[in-house]
């Protein structure tokens, strides 16, 4: 899967010269955390929510509010954006938006087409991925396994199951306790749960959950 089927797009733009005060409140009306900073159709910058908030007088000031919404009228994106921003393109794989994200601390990544914004990747679509990953919306049997990282195991294991009537939702593995294991998660239907355990027996060397959501 690539960033260009799970961006946000069109991207909700701001200009460098919106001041802080419009900008909280865009973002309050949209619902959006951060946007990508546009002059002229290129992308200058990022700015998050977290840096609005750090850009407003602190609460124990001794500002009237006044004084405080003058102060926030004046001051723009451009002056608290992120000017060195990390972006990826609609071809960039999904998981490689992920890593990116995960490795710099960012929740969100504008996509590009040379110069020009043509959408958003952010966690909120990451996680939303992830609920149809793992099958979060649909009931089943959900197990979570330890295996050996040996080829032909995970074959042994989905033939063994599609063979007794179960239909997979959910396939996954991840890092298991050692470089020998693997830490193996699926859900399915059409099966019951007393079944599923019997079937992994031979295959699993431990069952760390399982349960019918």
């Amino acid at each position: 899967m690539l960033v260009g089927e799970r961006m946000s797009s069109p991207p909700i733009v701001i200009p460098p010269d919106m001041s802080v005060s419009e900008a909280l409140t865009l973002f309050k009306k949209e619902r959006i955390r951060r946007a990508p900073i546009v002059k002229d159709d290129k992308l200058v910058g990022i700015v998050s929510e977290k840096d609005l908030f750090n850009a407003s007088p602190s609460p124990a000031t001794t500002l009237s509010v006044w004084e405080m919404s003058y102060l926030l009228s004046k001051l723009t994106v451009a002056e608290v954006m992120t000017k060195d921003v990390i972006t990826v393109t609609k071809d960039t794989p999904i998981e490689e938006a992920a890593r990116i994200m995960a490795d710099n601390k960012i929740g969100g990544l504008p996509v590009v087409e040379g110069s020009r914004v043509i959408g958003i990747i952010t966690e909120t679509n990451l996680f939303k991925m992830l609920l149809e990953l793992m099958g979060a919306r649909e009931k089943g049997i959900r197990v979570t396994a330890l295996i050996k990282d040996q080829p032909g195991m995970l074959a042994k294991i989905t033939q063994a199951i599609a063979a007794s009537g179960g239909n997979f939702i959910a396939f996954g593995q991840f890092v298991g306790e050692d470089a020998n294991t693997r830490v193996l998660t699926f859900k399915v239907k059409g099966i019951s749960q007393v079944d599923v355990k019997k079937i992994l027996e031979p295959y699993v060397g431990k069952i760390f959950d399982i349960r019918e959501i």
